[in-house]
C-alpha cells in the first residue's frame, strides 16, 4: 500500500498521509473504548479503527476499513482528542 499512499492527500489541507503507527492505533483504540474518540462532526467512532492514514501535520486521522481508506472531512478523526 505504501506506493499507494504516496498519492493520497487530505482532503481538506491537500497534505499527504502516511499509515498510522501501532502505537497511535493502540492509543485510540483505548480511547474509543472509554468513549473519548470523536469524528470531526462530533459524532462518536464506533466502528473499531484499525488501520489509518495520519496527515502530514499529525492533527488528523483517516481511518481505513476493509483496506479502504476514508478520505472524508467529516469521518477524520483529530488527534489532539486522543
Amino acid at each position: 500500500m505504501s506506493d499507494f499512499t504516496e498519492l493520497l492527500r487530505c482532503p481538506e489541507t491537500k497534505q499527504k498521509l502516511a499509515p498510522a503507527t501501532a502505537e497511535l492505533l493502540k492509543q485510540l483504540q483505548a480511547d474509543q473504548k472509554v468513549g473519548k474518540v470523536l469524528y470531526k462532526s462530533g459524532k462518536p467512532v464506533d466502528s473499531p479503527v484499525e488501520a489509518g492514514l495520519v496527515r502530514e501535520d499529525g492533527l488528523v486521522l483517516y481511518a481505513v476499513r476493509d483496506g479502504i481508506p476514508v478520505l472524508v472531512a467529516e469521518e477524520a478523526i483529530p488527534l489532539a482528542q486522543a
